[in-house]
C-alpha cells in the first residue's frame, strides 16, 4: 500500500472518530469496511472462478454425451450385430429394395420368421462355440436365400444376390465371409424357374 493512499485512511478514521459520538464504534466501521472491500474483491475473483469451473464441467459433459452419441449411431454393419432386424423391418426393407408384389410378400414373410427364430435360438444358446455359431448362422442364411431366391423375378435374383453379398462382406470381405472361400463372389443364383 503506498503512503498516499494510507495518508487518506487515517484521515478518513481521524475525522470519523472527531465527528462521531462514539469513536470506537467508527473505528469498527471503518474496520469493516476495509474487511468489505477485501472480501468483495476476493468474491468477485472467486466468482470468475466459478464461472470457468462451471463452463469447464458444461464441456466435459457435452463431450462425453457426444462421444457417447457417436459410439451408438456407429457403421450399421455393427450395428446389426447388436440388434438384429425384425421381421418386418427386414421385409419392409426388402420390399422397398426388390419392389416386391404382395404376394411375394406373403410368402416370405414366413422364411424370414423361420430365419429369426432359429438365429434367436443360436444366440440364446451357449453350449457351442463361437466358430460354430457362425458356421451354423452362414448355414441358416443360405437356407433362408435358396428358399427365397424362387420366389423373386430374375431382376429382382439380381438385386437380392446384390444385397446378400453387401451383407456378407460390408468391407470387402473379412469376418463374416462366405463358406467355400469365395469372398469377392456374390452367392450363386439358383437357375430361373
Amino acid at each position: 500500500m503506498n503512503s498516499s493512499r494510507l495518508l487518506r485512511r487515517i484521515n478518513a478514521v481521524v475525522v470519523l472518530m472527531t465527528t462521531s459520538n462514539s469513536p470506537f464504534s467508527t473505528a469498527a466501521i471503518f474496520v469493516a469496511a476495509g474487511a468489505w472491500q477485501r472480501v468483495s474483491k476476493e468474491f468477485y475473483r472467486m466468482k470468475k472462478v466459478m464461472i470457468c469451473a462451471l463452463l469447464t464441467m458444461a464441456l466435459v459433459c457435452c463431450g462425453t454425451t457426444l462421444f457417447a452419441q457417436m459410439q451408438d449411431s456407429g457403421p450399421a454393419a455393427g450395428q446389426q450385430h447388436k440388434m438384429p432386424m425384425s421381421t418386418d423391418d427386414r421385409l419392409q426393407r426388402m420390399t422397398q429394395m426388390l419392389n416386391l408384389t404382395s404376394d411375394q410378400q406373403t410368402k416370405i414373410r414366413p422364411i424370414l420368421d423361420n430365419e429369426s427364430t432359429q438365429m434367436q435360438a443360436l444366440r440364446a444358446d451357449t453350449s457351442m462355440s463361437r466358430d460354430d455359431k457362425m458356421t451354423k448362422m452362414r448355414s441358416i442364411r443360405e437356407t433362408t436365400m435358396s428358399q427365397i431366391t424362387p420366389i423373386l423375378t430374375s431382376d429382382q435374383q439380381q438385386k437380392w444376390s446384390q444385397m446378400q453379398s453387401q451383407h456378407m462382406h460390408p468391407q470387402g470381405g473379412g469376418a463374416m465371409a462366405a463358406p467355400g472361400g469365395n469372398q469377392g463372389a456374390p452367392p450363386p443364383t439358383p437357375p430361373q424357374q
